[in-house]
């Protein structure tokens, strides 16, 4: 997407990385990533696209609405507690950015009105 915000053009690059490092390591996958991991990362790049916050987007972790189904959730945590650590070394720009995105406050959506 040619009009895509660079805070969500980051996020995507984290989750790329950090999916290519998991997928490695479990699946034995060295250049293009499994079926599983496949699916779970295009499910993770529309959860971003689709994100309510937009640039605003806090780190997932600490957000108050949560895109993610429980399933999907748990598999991305997965993933993450794994990748995370192993990010420093491979990908320190893309950790220090996720590190910062947990200091941004998480910004309050606006009330929806019910009819």
């Amino acid at each position: 997407m040619a009009s895509e915000h660079p805070r969500i053009q980051r996020e995507k690059k984290t989750i790329n990385a950090m999916m290519r490092i998991y997928c490695r390591d479990h699946h034995g996958s060295n250049k293009a990533l499994c079926e599983e991991c496949t699916t779970l990362l295009g499910y993770a790049h529309r959860r971003l696209d689709s994100c309510p916050f937009h640039e605003r987007k806090p780190a997932c972790k600490y957000c108050t609405e949560h895109c993610y189904s429980r399933g999907m959730r748990e598999c991305v945590k997965t993933v993450m507690r794994y990748s995370g650590p192993r990010m420093l070394l491979r990908h320190p720009l893309l950790s220090l950015g996720h590190v910062l995105d947990k200091l941004r406050k998480v910004p309050e959506l606006p009330k929806r009105r019910r009819s």
